[in-house]
C-alpha cells in the first residue's frame, strides 16, 4: 500500500500530506520492534496500534539493547564484523517486511537507521561506537536506497543522544539517505532528555522537524514551555515531544537511579504531557510505555522494573486514550490553530531555560497548569484544564461570539454541554468527576 508522503505546511507549524492534507503525527515508540519481535508479532502489535487510532510507529535499525550483538528473533545480527558498510541482507529482510506491513494498516515508520550510542558515548550504552562521517554517509546511501519506493518511512537520526560535537556524522548520514533515496527526505532528529534538537540542529538544511525529549524524571515536566521555545524559533518549523513520560515507567522526580519508591506514571500523566504539548503548538505527539519501547517479556532480563510483557501493556489505557487527543484536533480547522496562552490572563507562565528542564522539581503550579489553542480566524477554542474543580478565567474576545460550549473527557472522548455564551470574559470550573477536562468552545457561526 502507497501512503501519501508528509512534509512541512506552507507555514511551517505543521505537517501535511502531499495533497495538502493536515497530518497529526501520532506516534508511539516502539524501540525494539525489528530487534525483538517476530513477524507475526509484530502484525500484533501493528494491528492493535492501528485500531488505536496512531498513524506513525517509532523503531530503531541498529537498536539500543545490544542491537549489534544479540542476534533479532530470527537469529541475524544487523552487520557483518560490526561494520556499517556490510549490511546482513537477512536482518534487514525482517526489517522489510514489518515496514511493509504497516504500510498495508496505513501506519507510517518513523525509522531510525541507528540508536545514538553507536555515534556516541558520553551517556553510556551498549554501543559499540561503529560511525564516522565516511561510514555513515555509506549506510546512510544504503537504507535510502532500501527504502526507497516505500513511502510510509519517515526518518528520524540520532537516538537518545545530543548532536552537539557530533554534527558532522549525523549530516553525513542525511546527505546519505538523500542520496540513497534520489530524492530530499523529510528527516528529523531524536535528542537525550531534556532537551530539543533545536539546540543544535534548528538551521540544518536537512531538519525539517524539531523533536524534544521531556523525558521520564519529572511529573508534570514542563513541556509545554520547551514546545513554546522552539515554535518561536525562526525559520518556522514544526515541533513534538517525542518521548514524554512513558506509561508504567518508574517516577524518580529527584533523578536519583530508577526505583519503584514514587510508583510509575499512569494515563493521567500521559495525558497531561500530550495535551499540553499540543496546545501549545506541538504538531502532534509521540506516546509511549515502558514495556513496549523494549518489548519485554518474561523471559527477558527487564530494564528499570518493566511491567507488563509488551503483548498486555498495548493495552494499557494511556494508549486507547491518545485518539481523542487525534480527533479533537482534526475535526476542526487545524492549518490554522495558534497556540492561545494569552486567553487565561490569570495564568502565570512557566518558561524554564531549554536545556535546563533537570533542575525542576515536583511543583504544584506545574501541576495545575493550563493550556489553552485556538484558531486564528475565531471559530474556535480548547482549553485544557489538568484538575478536577479547577477555575479559570478564560478572555474569549478573540473568538467569533456567540459561543457554544462543552466538555470533553479525555479518558472517554465523550462531550457534555457547557451552555451558551458571549464572546467575552467567561469563567468556567471543571466539572468534579476528573481527574482532568478539555473546555471546548466553538463558534455558533461555525455550526
Amino acid at each position: 500500500m502507497t501512503l501519501p508522503r508528509i512534509q512541512p505546511g506552507a507555514n511551517g507549524r505543521f505537517l501535511v500530506t502531499e495533497s495538502g492534507d493536515p497530518f497529526f503525527w501520532l506516534g508511539d515508540t516502539a524501540w525494539e520492534l525489528f530487534h525483538r519481535l517476530t513477524l507475526t508479532e509484530a502484525e500484533t502489535y501493528l494491528e492493535t496500534r492501528r485500531r488505536q487510532g496512531f498513524n506513525v510507529i517509532q523503531a530503531v535499525v541498529l537498536a539500543e539493547l545490544d542491537g549489534l550483538h544479540t542476534p533479532n528473533a530470527s537469529g541475524h545480527l544487523p552487520l557483518l564484523g560490526d561494520d556499517p558498510t556490510r549490511p546482513n541482507e537477512f536482518y534487514f529482510m525482517h526489517v522489510d517486511a514489518v515496514i511493509r506491513l504497516a504500510a498495508q494498516k496505513g501506519l507510517y515508520i518513523g525509522l531510525l537507521p541507528t540508536w545514538g550510542d553507536k555515534v556516541d558515548n558520553r551517556q553510556g550504552g551498549a554501543g559499540p561506537i561503529i560511525f564516522n562521517a565516511d561510514n555513515a554517509r555509506i549506510y546512510g546511501a544504503y537504507v535510502g536506497r532500501r527504502y526507497r519506493n516505500d513511502s510510509n518511512v519517515l526518518w528520524i537520526l540520532g537516538g537518545d543522544r545530543d548532536p552537539a560535537g557530533y554534527e558532522d556524522i549525523w549530516a553525513a548520514m542525511a546527505q546519505g539517505i538523500a542520496e540513497g533515496l534520489g530524492r530530499r527526505p523529510f528527516c528529523t532528529y531524536h535528542p537525550r532528555g531534556g532537551i530539543s534538537s533545536s539546540a543544535t540542529l534548528h538551521n540544518a538544511d536537512w531538519l525539517d522537524m524539531n523533536m524534544m525529549q521531556s523525558g521520564h524524571c519529572l511529573v508534570d515536566a514542563p513541556n509545554w514551555a520547551m514546545i513554546h521555545a522552539d515554535y518561536a524559533r525562526t525559520p518556522a518549523k514544526p515541533v513534538i515531544d517525542d518521548e514524554p513520560n512513558y506509561e508504567d515507567h518508574p517516577v524518580d522526580p529527584y533523578l536519583r537511579p530508577w526505583r519503584l519508591e514514587y510508583g510509575r506514571y499512569n494515563d493521567y500523566d500521559v495525558r497531561k504531557q500530550a495535551y499540553r504539548a499540543v496546545f501549545a503548538g506541538a504538531c502532534g505527539h509521540t506516546y509511549g510505555n515502558h514495556s513496549v519501547w523494549q518489548m519485554w517479556s518474561r523471559e527477558r532480563q527487564p530494564v528499570t522494573f518493566a511491567m507488563p510483557p509488551w503483548d498486555e501493556a498495548i493495552l494499557r489505557p494511556g494508549a486507547a486514550q491518545m485518539i481523542h487527543l487525534k480527533q479533537l484536533m482534526l475535526e476542526r480547522p487545524y492549518l490554522t490553530r495558534i497556540p492561545a496562552q494569552e486567553m487565561l490572563p490569570d495564568v502565570e507562565h512557566i518558561s524554564p531555560e531549554v536545556g535546563e528542564i533537570e533542575e525542576f522539581r515536583i511543583i504544584p503550579a506545574r501541576a495545575a497548569y493550563p493550556v489553552a489553542t485556538r484558531c486564528r480566524k475565531g471559530s474556535y477554542a480548547l482549553v485544557y484544564f489538568p484538575l478536577a474543580e479547577q477555575t479559570l478565567r478564560i478572555d474569549a474576545r478573540t473568538l467569533r461570539g456567540p459561543l457554544a460550549a462543552r466538555w470533553l473527557d479525555p479518558r472517554t472522548g465523550k462531550r457534555h454541554p457547557a451552555g451558551e455564551h458571549s464572546a467575552d470574559l467567561l469563567t468556567f470550573t471543571s466539572p468534579i468527576a476528573g481527574p482532568d477536562w478539555v473546555l471546548i468552545l466553538d463558534s455558533n457561526e461555525e455550526r
